[in-house]
């Protein structure tokens, strides 16, 4: 079995937390942050049944940077 290195972002919202893979755009979410990634590894396992590992896109070091905009 190959290994993958991706890179997840894990944040509290409202009651649930939500966790998102950078890799892959896949997403879940769960009542605690661990139940949360656990929902994602069985999203991206799905979600590798259909898509070839190759098609991954490769993310080095993220950075969370704040962007603020003004909206009408």
């Amino acid at each position: 079995m190959r290994k993958i290195d991706l890179k997840n972002v894990v944040w509290k919202e409202g009651r649930s937390y939500v966790s998102w893979n950078i890799n892959t755009g896949v997403a879940s979410f769960g009542n605690t942050r661990k139940e949360s990634l656990e929902c994602l590894r069985e999203a991206l396992e799905l979600y590798f049944e259909d898509v070839p590992v190759s098609r991954i896109n490769k993310v080095e070091k993220p950075d969370l940077v704040p962007l603020v905009f003004k909206h009408a």
